[in-house]
């Protein structure tokens, strides 16, 4: 069955110059062109070091792939990462990313032995034409970041502009955070993870912090998030969660366009899954909900999109990709007829590749 959707290959490991690729996010843009996000790994597949933010486009629904562009990098060699891009209703891409030195790691930075120059710091970019070139890095940390936060990562995943309501035009950003720590703890402990969102109302000059969820309770604690924008206006973000509550996601609304939420987030035991990122997508006619990411409760393995016919309230799988490993994943609409799925995975484990699926929306109705 898997063999009827056209599936195509962007990243794979040990290519143009890199060892592993990670961290999918995908959003067309006006002129119908794919552009597939990743991060570039140059030393090896571990979460820092040497990584770049790569970029491929694609001019044919996904079906082939450019030249890979290197969009950001950390001038020290370090990290420049999750990736974060909304296309704007003007046709313009916001890219929202974060940067590292180039010794920091998450382990260090969540017990505070990094310097602020060294840490995660926020920064973002612009294209106009397409993808094909970018602004200069602009820094936004100072208005985004909490002077105590130490860990700090955007979705990944693609942002949310909204369309409706008295907050038409927000660029929302889904992010996350650490907490210093309290006691005898060192800052690593997953209770000190927390949420908030990153809000432009001027098409990314500015930005400002939005919600903020971070109880440091051991229940829920909120880390990667996505999110989008339902049909009565409300803001829908689902988390990627590793707490005592029930299952590994837990999700909220947002009724004013990410600057509170509506109650804090709450487990979504109904989305059975490893700990790892996910995707969301409101998907109109046929008017469902879609959640993509690894059905497996005990491995990175199973990509699996799944409906929500009720707002997210209860979910059923509705297409399967393959019992393989596979870990992140991003979603989004690329015609009428079509949702495509831009995932990692592999025949023996979840980071060889990063895929492209296209997907009928027809076979999409829970």
């Amino acid at each position: 069955m898997a063999d009827h959707y056209p599936t195509s290959v962007p990243y794979r490991q040990a290519t143009d110059g890199y060892h592993t690729f990670r961290i999918p996010a995908v959003v067309v843009t006006g002129a119908g062109t794919v552009l597939a996000f990743a991060e570039g790994r140059r030393g090896s597949a571990g979460d820092s070091g040497h990584i770049d933010l790569v970029l491929k486009r694609s001019s044919d629904g996904g079906a082939t792939w450019g030249v890979l562009q290197v969009v950001a990098t950390e001038p020290r060699r370090g990290t420049a990462g999750n990736p974060a891009p909304v296309v704007l209703e003007d046709g313009r891409i916001v890219l929202v990313f974060v940067r590292q030195g180039p010794s920091a790691t998450e382990d260090k930075i969540r017990r505070g032995q990094v310097a602020a120059a060294d840490g995660r710091r926020v920064f973002m970019q612009v294209s106009s034409d397409d993808g094909v070139t970018w602004s200069a890095p602009k820094e936004i940390t100072a208005s985004v970041k909490r002077s105590e936060w130490r860990w700090y990562a955007t979705t990944p995943g693609h942002a949310v502009e909204l369309r409706q309501g008295p907050n038409a035009g927000r660029i929302v950003v889904p992010a996350n955070h650490s907490l210093p720590p309290s006691g005898s703890d060192n800052g690593t402990e997953g209770k000190y993870n927390g949420g908030h969102s990153l809000l432009s109302d001027d098409g990314g000059q500015t930005w400002r912090i939005g919600y903020v969820d971070d109880n440091p309770d051991g229940y829920v604690n909120v880390n990667e998030t996505t999110a989008t924008e339902l049909p009565d206006g409300r803001l829908y973000f689902n988390t990627r969660t590793e707490s005592t509550a029930p299952g590994t996601r837990a999700d909220a609304y947002s009724a004013d366009g990410g600057q509170s939420l509506e109650r804090p987030f709450r487990p979504q035991a109904g989305l059975v899954g490893p700990v790892v990122e996910g995707s969301v997508l409101w998907c109109a006619s046929p008017d469902v909900l879609l959640f993509s990411g690894p059905a497996d409760p005990g491995a990175r393995a199973l990509m699996t999109v799944r409906a929500s016919a009720d707002l997210g309230v209860t979910w059923r799988a509705v297409h399967t990709v393959s019992g393989l490993p596979a870990a992140y994943s991003d979603l989004v609409r690329l015609d009428a007829d079509t949702v495509g799925l831009l995932f990692e995975t592999g025949d023996f484990g979840p980071y060889e590749s990063i895929a492209f699926r296209r997907i009928p929306v027809a076979d999409l109705i829970p």
